[in-house]
């Protein structure tokens, strides 16, 4: 399991940027990584954690396996996007299968960098892209219901599911997104989302795009976004993503040293992806052997076979037991051999929810 975050935004607003940061972060990990090809758009980077550097120092593996986070560019949102604009429902395809949309927004002014709207307004370039959103949601959800008005005569649960279908129209009509859909625990909704996998369902970051001299404090731009999120059920964060390109290549110390002199102490980007492992409830588990230290993503309150799944969906079906030791307590203790001695292990079964942090090893049958 892996978290999959399509970008999104207006032309000239830093998007583009943001994603080459990216690349060039998956590039200088790619001998980390099994991937031996990676579609233009996208990027898959590790997942910053310092809890596997502290657990390599004990154990000595041959290599550390990150969590990774799948970053899709979009292309084609413009104003009209969903009837065609720019590249239209091109990017339909793509976002529809991401966990969570990171909008990039334009914070910053430059002559030199147009703006395709004329003017520097981030909540009118947020209200731009929500609308295509919506649009594209209406659309899909409009083909849905007309085969769903011919299924209803011959069937009886389509009926059900067509009046849902026919409400959340009419909410979307009204200019509110899916989110925001009064029935949504309904078993009709959850159907209908499950099939169309609707835009303005998902998670929202805002990337709030500043200059190099915006990262201290925050400016105009920026507190209204911030406002904007906070009353949307969202979270802004802010970033240069001139700098976070910069940044790839620095050492960690040197990384540190240079954001600790911009006022910041954690990369826009580092806090986008921990953020959006929080949002969506994700968490990881470790296995630390000679082989490697690895982090396994998984949601938060799964069972131990299903955590296990992860590893092999084997062994998920022939689970016996979980041998886990705390993350703190195998850091305590230096490693698996002196934690067991100090009684620190735990054996533990079917009904066991996987904590962040866990240090786990799996019996299973073959």
């Amino acid at each position: 399991m892996g978290l999959s975050i399509g970008i999104v935004g207006l032309p000239n607003v830093g998007k583009s940027t943001t994603f080459n940061a990216l690349t060039k972060a998956q590039n200088a990990e790619a001998a980390n990584y099994p991937f031996c090809t990676i579609e233009p758009n996208k990027a898959v980077v590790p997942v910053p954690d310092s809890r596997l550097d502290e657990l390599a120092k004990i154990v000595n593996p041959q290599k550390i396996q990150h969590s990774v986070v799948e970053f899709v560019d979009i292309a084609g949102l413009v104003r009209g996007a969903s009837k065609g604009e720019g590249l239209g429902n091109q990017f339909l395809a793509n976002i529809k299968e991401a966990d969570m949309i990171l909008h990039i927004v334009r914070c910053f002014e430059d002559s030199n960098i147009t703006h395709i709207e004329g003017r520097i307004d981030p909540i009118s370039d947020i209200e731009i892209i929500e609308l295509e959103l919506l649009f594209a949601d209406m659309a899909s959800l409009n083909k849905r219901i007309e085969k769903l008005q011919k299924e209803s005569k011959a069937q009886k649960g389509a009926n059900a599911q067509l009046s849902i279908a026919q409400e959340l129209l009419a909410h979307l009509e009204s200019n509110k997104p899916v989110k925001t859909f009064a029935k949504k625990e309904s078993e009709e909704f959850i159907t209908l989302n499950r099939e169309l996998r609707f835009l303005t369902n998902k998670e929202v970051m805002y990337g709030a795009n500043v200059s190099e001299d915006g990262l201290e404090s925050d400016n105009e731009y920026v507190k209204k976004v911030r406002e904007y999120a906070e009353k949307n059920g969202g979270i802004a964060i802010k970033l240069c993503a001139k700098i976070e390109e910069e940044m790839v290549g620095m050492e960690d110390s040197e990384r540190a040293e240079f954001l600790a002199s911009l006022g910041a102490s954690e990369s826009g980007l580092e806090q986008i992806i921990r953020e959006g492992f929080s949002r969506l409830g994700l968490i990881s588990y470790f296995t630390a052997g000679v082989k490697e230290v690895r982090a396994w993503t998984i949601r938060r309150g799964d069972l131990a076979p299903k955590a296990a799944s992860v590893i092999h969906k084997d062994f998920e079906k022939g689970f016996i037991r979980a041998e886990c030791i705390s993350y703190d307590d195998f850091i305590k203790y230096g490693g698996e051999a002196k934690a067991k001695e100090a009684g620190a292990m735990r054996i533990e079964g079917k009904e066991y929810i996987v904590q962040d942090g866990d240090i786990m090893h799996f019996r299973f049958n073959v």
